[in-house]
């Protein structure tokens, strides 16, 4: 096996003549711009709105707006990389597809296999969330289900060993069972991801118009919240603005993160838009707008509402009306809630099977994946895998694990995404004036060669004046702290390493701020985070050199090549 062929990058003119590989470009276009957005929207405001921000605002009271602010930059530097990329390069596949043009087959297949985790593994989040919501809804009406079939079985194992009171508890006291193995599983959760996978196995059409209606829906009853809880604010609640310090704040990195999940879904669906290389870039960038400014404005109303330390719940929206005694909020924060995290599924199980069908066009997953339904145009069979994908682990996995795990793997793919994008050969005058003509979007060039140095001694400068311990602390490379503090440190050396590159290359300034954002929210991510994505990736590689590698499509255009010769 030659070690290059593992960079063998697929040539970017081959993808704009094939339009993802020839014989598969049987998809509807029937998306515009308005569509992108919504989908962009209906993505990002879910689970992050409904459910993680309340453990966001737990670790890091009213200062969490600076993370969310911190957030929002990062992902506004990818979404411009994003965008650079769907630009140039206008078909399915999201940053897999992106990372093989810039980086090679092997980074192609790291990204690709890191993006099943934001895409499936997010789902499996947002299906657990999503039926919490629904079950307190129904019961408003008077259906109650058994405590059995509303929880996982990891959690109510753990409320059984912890002998901790609650529905975990009650769920393990009274489920039937088999034998020695209790029947204990999140029902809601099941039945809402088989009914999106029907939907997304049943076409892009139908999906858009239900997508479109949910997101009108959930931003009036977003706002709704917003000016109600207005009325109910104490200033007296933002004091201490950081009760847990910045690394309070950074402790929310997670949550905060996975708030903004989603835009970069829009990517995947290039195929099946009327004029990608002009609308997918707006799409993902409007959405990104909008969500920002609903997510700084929630967050300071919520934790003016009631103190940060009551926020720390699965449902912290409707906790706060709990609180404050405004019953008849619950009702419709709760339909609010279970229609945000219908279209944030939608739109995630939508994006996974497009990466897998473009994967198996490049020879990386079995044929069976790229086959498009002949009647409904869609990758029917990668839908049903990904429902499978997304529904097993729900009966063995619990909430909190697949957060971590999300944040991490989607967060790495901005990295790579951003990097692919200073690696891009620039492209002629010709080039340039026919995409300023078609209204194209292009990455403004801002040459870095002093400005990107200035800013890292700058902030290297502040950090020493107003954290004096912070060098000192991060540095100490004792038993206890070394394997917290090595992220750290390693984002010290990229700084440094890129200060010079940038010096010397002159590179563009805003694929760079956006690697080195990315990178820096890489280092709040816990130690077994990273343990698990090291796995994950580990058995990805082992999947990619006993198939992928072998079967890759560049292995007979060399061949055909040669043959020619």
């Amino acid at each position: 096996m030659s070690f290059l062929k593992l960079f063998r990058r697929k040539p970017l003119g081959t993808l704009l003549q094939q339009g993802g590989d020839g014989d598969h470009s049987g998809l509807n276009k029937v998306l515009n711009v308005k569509d992108l957005t919504f989908f962009g929207i209906a993505a990002i405001i879910g689970g992050g709105t409904f459910s993680a921000i309340g453990n966001a605002c737990f670790s890091g009271g009213p200062g969490v707006i600076l993370l969310y602010a911190m957030c929002a930059i990062a992902c506004g530097f990818t979404a411009m990389c994003y965008a650079e990329f769907a630009s140039r390069v206008p078909v399915s596949g999201s940053a897999y597809t992106y990372a093989y043009v810039s980086f090679g087959e092997i980074f192609a297949w790291i990204i690709g296999w890191a993006l099943l985790m934001e895409y499936s593994i997010g789902n499996i989040y947002i299906a657990f969330s999503w039926s919490g919501y629904f079950t307190n809804l129904i019961e408003t009406f008077g259906i109650h289900l058994p405590e059995w079939l509303t929880i996982n079985y990891k959690s109510a194992h753990a409320a059984f060993t912890e002998n901790k009171v609650g529905e975990g508890l009650l769920a393990w006291q009274n489920a039937p069972s088999i034998g020695s193995l209790k029947i204990i599983f999140d029902l809601p959760a099941v039945l809402i991801n088989i009914l999106i996978t029907f939907l997304i196995y049943r076409g892009t059409k139908e999906s858009k118009n239900i997508s479109n209606v949910m997101v009108y829906i959930k931003l009036v009853i977003i706002v709704l919240v917003i000016i109600v809880g207005a009325f109910y604010i104490d200033i007296n609640n933002w004091t201490p603005f950081m009760p847990n310090g910045f690394s309070g704040v950074m402790g929310g990195v997670s949550a905060v993160f996975f708030a903004y999940i989603g835009f970069d879904a829009v990517s995947t669906l290039a195929e099946e838009s009327k004029n990608p290389q002009r609308d997918l870039p707006r799409g993902m960038i409007y959405s990104l707008v909008v969500c920002t400014v609903v997510y700084i404005i929630l967050a300071l109303v919520i934790t003016g509402m009631v103190s940060y330390e009551l926020l720390g719940v699965s449902d912290p929206l409707a906790e706060i009306f709990e609180l404050k005694g405004v019953k008849w909020m619950l009702f419709i924060v709760s339909i609010a809630a279970v229609v945000a995290m219908t279209s944030v599924m939608l739109v995630f199980q939508m994006g996974q099977p497009r990466i897998w069908m473009t994967m198996s066009r490049d020879g990386l997953m079995p044929k069976k994946f790229a086959e498009i339904h002949p009647k409904y145009k869609t990758p029917g069979f990668a839908s049903i895998v990904t429902g499978l994908v997304v529904g097993l682990p729900i009966f063995f996995t619990d909430e909190n694990f697949v957060l971590d795990f999300t944040s991490i793997g989607t967060l790495f793919a901005f990295v790579l995404v951003c990097g692919g994008v200073l690696m891009l050969s620039p492209q002629s005058e010709a080039e340039l004036a026919e995409r300023a003509t078609n209204g194209k979007f292009r990455i403004p060039y801002i040459n870095s060669k002093f400005i990107f140095p200035s800013l890292v001694i700058l902030i290297t400068v502040l950090v020493y004046n107003l954290i004096p311990n912070f060098f000192s602390d991060t540095f100490n490379f004792t038993d206890d702290t070394l394997a917290t503090n090595l992220p750290m440190i390693a984002f010290f050396i990229l700084c440094v390493i890129m200060a010079g590159i940038s010096f010397l290359k002159n590179l563009s300034l805003i694929p760079l701020l956006g690697l080195i954002s990315c990178c820096y929210l890489l280092t709040g991510m816990a130690v077994s985070n990273w343990k698990w994505f090291g796995i994950w990736l580990l058995v990805g590689l082992v999947f990619y050199f006993a198939y992928g590698f072998k079967n890759s499509k560049l292995n007979f255009i060399k061949l055909e090549n040669k043959i020619e010769d």
